[in-house]
């Protein structure tokens, strides 16, 4: 779903960002262009920029994270901003507060961005919609909606390692109903010119049909993988699904985890990423997740780059 606000202020610059559906090629390209520049501004993150000196950005996040929060708090620090880890448990959100009267009380507290993780699909946009001031909202991950930065980190990733995107063939295997990163990818790698996005799951965890008309959906994991040259693993969300939605997990890793045998049909350099975090043995097998052709951990490490570039893209120039 496109948001009902625009991502854009009146000069067309990004004023928020909440998906990366309908974003042009040209913004995502500067996007990754400007995450470069930062890890070479920034010495690799050993150097601390004074981009953001004097900004307040507010990690609020109502869903448990690792690598989303820890890297936006390290974007934010790298740029010189002071972080806001909101603690959900111990706020007066307990004591029946609605998230806009929070939303409000901290936008009171001269916040500059909200950086926001929910359960329920459409709340970084709800809060954009309802803001009182000029503050920035970055979609951190809402429901099976939208996770834009993971998107971009992901083609930023690949784009480090093999930057012919119309001639790619790309395989992206797991729970795509509930996945955000799945829709994020796709938007992304659309934009930037992919053609053959192939979609692979269980008819049970398959996209509602008309969701992605421009993928080939796939339930033979063998099948889509064949001559793919990177394959995204996607986690279970079993958090958003009923528990009979799938068989075992020794069945499902049997039909679809990603072991070194059937990585054999893919390409001979068929590259290997997945969000994280990593359920071994269910999705995909530890040897292939810390193989040559794995860049996992590239992925993490390209996150915070990213984030950092979206946050100086929204708040560096106002200030």
């Amino acid at each position: 779903m496109n948001p009902s606000i625009s991502q854009l202020d009146a000069s067309g610059r990004l004023r928020h960002l909440l998906t990366l559906e309908g974003l042009l090629r040209e913004r995502i390209l500067a996007l990754l262009d400007r995450a470069e520049d930062l890890r070479a501004q920034s010495r690799g993150g050993t150097r601390r920029l004074d981009l953001l000196a004097g900004c307040t950005i507010v990690n609020l996040f109502f869903e448990p994270s690792t690598r989303t929060r820890t890297s936006f708090d390290l974007a934010a620090q790298r740029l010189g901003a002071q972080v806001i880890n909101f603690d959900i448990a111990r706020s007066s959100t307990v004591k029946g507060e609605t998230l806009l009267d929070t939303v409000h009380t901290l936008e009171a507290m001269h916040a500059d961005a909200f950086v926001v993780r929910h359960k329920e699909s459409g709340t970084p946009e709800y809060i954009a919609r309802h803001l009182r001031s000029g503050a920035a909202v970055l979609n951190a991950g809402d429901g099976s909606h939208a996770h834009p930065t993971q998107g971009l980190l992901d083609v930023l990733t690949l784009r480090q390692h093999r930057a012919d995107f119309e001639n790619l063939r790309v395989v992206i295997c797991g729970d795509i109903r509930h996945s955000r990163v799945a829709r994020s990818d796709v938007h992304a790698l659309g934009a930037l010119g992919m053609r053959d996005i192939r979609l692979c799951a269980p008819p049970e965890l398959a996209p509602a049909p008309g969701d992605f008309p421009q993928c080939g959906i796939f339930h033979d994991f063998d099948a889509a993988i064949a001559g793919a040259d990177v394959a995204i693993m996607l986690r279970l969300q079993k958090e958003r699904m009923q528990a009979a939605a799938i068989p075992s997990e020794a069945e499902y890793f049997q039909r679809y985890g990603l072991s070194a045998q059937r990585l054999r049909h893919a390409a001979p350099d068929c590259l290997v990423m997945h969000p994280g975090p990593i359920n071994r043995g269910v999705e995909i097998a530890s040897d292939v997740a810390d193989g040559p052709q794995s860049l996992i951990l590239e992925q993490v490490a390209n996150g915070v780059f990213v984030r950092m570039a979206a946050l100086a893209e929204l708040l560096a120039a106002r200030n």
